[in-house]
């Protein structure tokens, strides 16, 4: 029996000051003033036109993310947050997280986000090098980074992501590591700590920078990061994500739990589990804002719209689920896709025989080697 899982909401504010090299999301260089107000207003037009899916259902977290959402000033921000809870239920200490470029932060800007309801942040610092940041073509500078971090310590803000990147143009171990050494001296409670990976369509797959470790070198940093973060009271808790005690990220919990979550603006993509129809729903909008902007609200902005295959969720939900260091229950398995366990029996008995999964009667957890051979494992549950 498919049961209905917890409800996010995702929204995607899809302009940037300059598109980065290595970036494969949906954003789009600032050309002039930004229509913030016709943005919000198409933003909850499309909110409105998912609403019948999710009629009656709790909200437990709300993410913006981007291209660049810290483009937008608090009073947009704020008129969105009061109109959507005007719409949809809010549980109480809803999670609500802002993805922040220290390149665009403002003094006053933070209180704003903090008065409209935004209480976790996430900031984009990638790097502390300079030289680092350069050569991806970010617009900050590591001065500029540390500071935005302050301001919104000052603003209020305790609840603070920083992401960082590694194995990058230039970068080795050493570097890697002072990196890790001046997040740690601005407190995060949370580091999203990950590899540059060259992206189909992006610049640097057409034109690849030089001076990137190898593999070897890439894991030589990875381990070592990861045995820093451990010493500095961070908990590795999925892939390329590291909390402090109970400060792990809700909203990407949430995916990663095969929860479902609506999705609006220009490219966002949603997941909505069906009761009724006893159907996973994906659907997603149009990329370009201006496109989707002009339809927002009605079928004509959606990219696509579809019910997921039974045959392809045991390996959606796997694509998820087994990024996280605690694995899942057999019962959620059962509960999120609406098959019995005994349709992924085999595959879990071949992981296990690899030394991938661990599996006792009601929970499956991966391994060290698993961990490490992801993809491999989750390949398993392909139709």
């Amino acid at each position: 029996m498919l049961v209905p899982p917890p409800l996010s909401l995702y929204v995607h504010l899809p302009w940037c000051v300059r598109k980065c090299p290595y970036c494969d999301f949906n954003s789009h260089e600032q050309r002039g003033a930004l229509p913030f107000g016709d943005y919000v207003r198409a933003l909850i037009a499309d909110l409105e036109h998912d609403l019948p899916l999710a009629w009656g259902r709790t909200v437990h977290s709300v993410f913006f993310g981007g291209g660049t959402p810290s483009l937008f000033p608090a009073d947009a921000i704020d008129d969105f947050l009061q109109q959507a809870s005007a719409r949809l239920r809010f549980a109480p200490g809803c999670e609500i997280t802002l993805e922040t470029n220290p390149g665009t932060a403002e003094h006053g800007r933070f209180d704003g986000y903090l008065a409209a309801g935004v209480n976790r942040l996430s900031f984009g610092v990638q790097s502390f090098d300079d030289g680092c940041l350069q050569r991806l073509g970010r617009i900050h500078d590591s001065r500029e980074a540390e500071a935005a971090v302050k301001l919104a310590q000052d603003a209020g803000f305790d609840n603070i992501n920083l992401d960082l990147m590694y194995a990058l143009p230039g970068q080795d171990l050493a570097g890697a590591a002072a990196d890790l050494e001046r997040a740690f001296a601005l407190d995060p409670a949370h580091v999203s700590h990950y590899q540059l990976t060259l992206e189909p369509n992006t610049l640097f797959a057409a034109r690849p920078p030089g001076g990137i470790p190898d593999e070897d070198a890439a894991w030589d940093i990875q381990e070592h990061c990861q045995e820093m973060l451990a010493a500095a009271g961070f908990e590795h808790y999925e892939v390329s994500a590291y909390a402090r005690p109970g400060r792990q990220c809700a909203h990407n919990l949430n995916y990663w739990r095969f929860g479902d979550y609506i999705g609006i603006g220009a490219g966002a993509h949603g997941k909505i589990s069906l009761g009724a129809a006893q159907t996973v729903r994906r659907r997603w909008r149009l990329k370009h804002p201006t496109a989707w902007m002009s339809v927002a609200g009605g079928a004509d902005a959606l990219g696509g719209d579809e019910d997921v295959e039974p045959s392809r969720l045991p390996f959606e939900y796997m694509l998820n689920a087994l990024r996280l260091h605690e694995g899942f229950a057999l019962a959620d398995f059962e509960a999120r896709t609406g098959l019995a366990r005994t349709t992924i029996a085999a595959e879990l008995a071949d992981a296990v025989s690899r030394g991938w999964l661990d599996v006792d009667r009601e929970r499956v957890v991966p391994t060290a080697l698993g961990r490490r051979l992801g993809n491999d494992v989750v390949s398993l549950f392909l139709a």
